[in-house]
Formats: C-alpha cells, structure tokens, sequence
C-alpha cells in the first residue's frame, strides 16, 4: 500500500493581517503606535540583558589600578648653560611636580609659591635665587607692566597656577637667551 505524504500544516503568523482600520490611521498616529512598540521591545530587551547577566560577578575598577603614570606630564630636564636659567627651570619643574600654592611658601601638601620653589632649588645660593629673581621680576614686568611690585604679589594675584607657571618658563628661556 502506497503511503501519501502530506504536507505539514502553513505555519501561523503572529501578525494579524492588515485591516481597513490600519490603512485609515495618519501618519502621525502609526509613527506613535511604532514608537510606543518599539518602547516596549526595549524595556524587554533591558529586562532581558539584566536578568541574563545578574549572575555575572562585576569588580569594582579604580583608575589607580590602571593608571600606573602620574597624572601630570613629567617633562624632560633640558641642559642650561647658564645658572640663572638652570635655577629657574629646576623651579619651574619643582612647581609642576609638588604643585602650586598662593599665601605661604609651602603649604600642608607640599605646594610650593614661586619664591618657595626658587630657594628650594637654589641650595641655599642666595646669590643664585637673587639674580634668578630679577630675571623672573624682568619677564613679569615685561609682560604686565611695572605695577607688579614683587614676586609674592604677582604669585598671590592668581587663582591658578597657570600665568604663574608660564612667566617662571618664560623668565628661564630670557635668562638663557641673555646668557645668565
């Protein structure tokens, strides 16, 4: 006896056909219902990805197990033939690397003002620190005029380290130049 193979039933679809109400609606209002559908599939989607990955053990990740570094650029000594210009370099280095402060030669962290940082770095030349000083009051005064009296007003003038920071660079690059 012959047997018939029949063919497995047409799969259902889960969308219903469209309806003349469907082709009646504007614009606008398929627009909505397809973003109100598509919030739903996305809250689904979230619950889903919570639940799938609940069981995973998360570690807490701290940027000082990453960054091995400091966080501030250390930049290269540059030789300096001159003393003046070596003083205010090592100055300027010392600014970056123990940090900046206003009021008080050095504070409870270790910041320093300019004037901290220069006879730090001088070794106790008190020579040194004072033609360095003049250097350093020369670019001032070149940049901002001969109202800056002193050094501690120039330095306590900002709320940043920055102008400070750049005029002790520049005061070393003059020095240098003017072969002190």
């Amino acid at each position: 006896m012959p047997t018939t193979i029949t063919p497995p039933p047409a799969a259902r679809t889960t969308t219903p056909p469209p309806t003349t109400a469907a082709a009646a609606l504007s614009l606008e209002e398929r627009l909505a219902l397809t973003a109100q559908n598509m919030t739903a599939r996305l809250n689904e989607a979230a619950v889903a990805y919570e639940v799938n990955t609940a069981h995973l053990a998360v570690d807490t990740l701290h940027l000082a197990d990453i960054v091995t570094v400091p966080l501030t650029p250390h930049r290269a000594p540059q030789p300096d033939g001159t003393p003046v210009a070596g003083l205010l370099r090592a100055a300027h280095q010392r600014l970056e690397t123990d940090g900046w402060c206003k009021g008080a030669y050095t504070n409870a962290d270790g910041a320093r003002c300019i004037l901290g940082a220069l006879r730090a770095e001088s070794g106790g030349d008190r020579r040194l620190e004072q033609h360095a000083i003049d250097a350093l009051m020369d670019a001032i005064r070149a940049e901002f005029g001969d109202d800056v009296d002193t050094i501690p007003s120039f330095n306590d003038a900002w709320a940043t380290a920055r102008t400070p920071l750049r005029l002790v660079d520049t005061a070393a690059r003059r020095a240098d130049a003017r072969g002190l």
